[in-house]
């Protein structure tokens, strides 16, 4: 019962939380109550009001940060978060939050802790060696902290989050290392010493991710329309293991239109890759992985990074990550005026505002661009009248501001 009496004017009231996530066991909250039974009846539904809106705390001792951080990473963030994702939050809560938080009861944690985490780890926070984490770092271990918290208030166990009002470190935003168009033939030059250079291409002409590219199956090309089907991506986690995910958002799953050159090496590509596979006595199927060794095994993640980075360092290409095709993708397209949301959605980013503070560093050039383009139809308009800027509606004699005759 959820009311009970106890004795004369006494009642106690009671209420099922759930269960505490460090033990797995049932929650539950007695109180006494001194009154009639509608003060009791009254005190049960400000509880229920209290444990709804997350205002209700259960004091358990036992739950520390450190109890808590392994709860949450088991019970959510490993049924939630994509492999790739759970190894990183895992490594920072057992190198870095644990060790600095973790003895701590949950319920005790301030701001001020959270504070003194930022400034330590800036100035002495790396594991192997001296020296401090960069701001980055720092703000991502924040993010994974805050997303703990949030999951604790969520059930009830904090009454607030008190990564929120603690400022992580700001970013210096970083200009983007991008291939410029000029640069673009030196690039392709350049790729052809390596045995990616198929994946490189398609990389830098269609802007996916590299678990997509390593994700594709010949199954999801339609070389006749020229286009692609992203449906899933493949990672491979410390452990040597691969994992096949869906894309990394809804948005992310999406069909990209292939350039005629595109698909042409795509073509030859197929063409090469069923001829080793014919060696090896296989045929090559709609479910073998576009990008893989001749014997069909996916390419290890890693590797192709590595192999790219290569070719930056011994100054074959100037130095860019794998990553920047794909930034060098959209700033290409964005460069040569293609509207932003045919950007957005051939990235599969979630939407326009997020492409457009992603490439910002494309603005002002396409500002200048804009003012060239103006500059010349000016021109063309003061040539065709005689060196005179000619307003719609208006006299020549009234609209002259000033222009000189041009010389031819």
């Amino acid at each position: 019962m959820p009311v009970r009496k106890r004795s004369k004017g006494s009642w106690e009231v009671y209420l099922d939380i759930g269960r505490d996530p460090a033990t797995g066991n049932r929650l539950r909250h007695y109180e006494a109550i001194k009154g009639t039974k509608k003060d009791a009846q009254q005190r049960l539904a400000e509880l229920h009001v209290e444990v709804e809106k997350g205002g209700y705390v259960r004091q358990l001792k036992q739950l520390t940060v450190a109890s808590w951080l392994e709860q949450w990473l088991k019970d959510y963030v490993e049924m939630h978060c994509s492999p790739r994702t759970v190894e990183s939050y895992r490594s920072i809560v057992h190198k870095h939050l644990i060790p600095a938080l973790g003895k701590l009861p949950l319920t005790k944690l301030e701001p001020y802790h959270i504070q003194d985490y930022h400034t330590r780890k800036l100035s002495q926070g790396r594991i192997a060696g001296r020296g401090g984490l960069s701001r980055r770092s720092v703000q991502y271990h924040h993010v994974v902290l805050s997303e703990a918290l949030k999951h604790a208030v969520k059930l009830g166990l904090l009454t607030r989050n008190v990564c929120q009002v603690v400022d992580p470190p700001p970013l210096e935003r970083k200009e983007m290392a991008t291939l410029t168009s000029d640069e673009v033939p030196d690039f392709l030059e350049a790729i052809e010493v390596s045995p990616y250079r198929t994946l490189f291409y398609v990389s830098l002409f269609t802007g996916l991710r590299r678990s997509e590219l390593l994700g594709l199956q010949w199954g999801d090309l339609n070389l006749e329309l020229a286009s692609l089907s992203v449906v899933r991506t493949l990672h491979q986690l410390d452990s040597g293991e691969y994992v096949i995910r869906p894309p990394k958002t809804k948005k992310s799953k999406r069909v990209v239109d292939l350039s005629p050159n595109v698909a042409l090496l795509l073509r030859q590509h197929r063409k090469e890759q069923g001829a080793q596979r014919a060696l090896l006595g296989k045929a090559l199927g709609e479910d073998d992985w576009v990008f893989a060794h001749p014997d069909g095994t996916p390419l290890r993640p890693g590797t192709v990074s590595h192999a790219f980075t290569k070719l930056s360092h011994k100054g074959v290409i100037r130095k860019l990550r794998l990553h920047d095709l794909r930034h060098s993708h959209a700033t290409l397209l964005l460069e040569d005026g293609m509207d932003i949301n045919a950007v957005k959605q051939r990235l599969g980013h979630s939407s326009a505002a997020f492409t457009l503070d992603t490439y910002g560093h494309v603005t002002p050039r396409m500002q200048r661009a804009v003012v060239d383009s103006l500059d010349r139809l000016v021109e063309k308009n003061v040539e065709k009248n005689g060196g005179k800027m000619v307003a719609k509606g208006s006299s020549p004699d009234m609209s002259r501001v000033g222009f000189e005759p041009t010389t031819p």
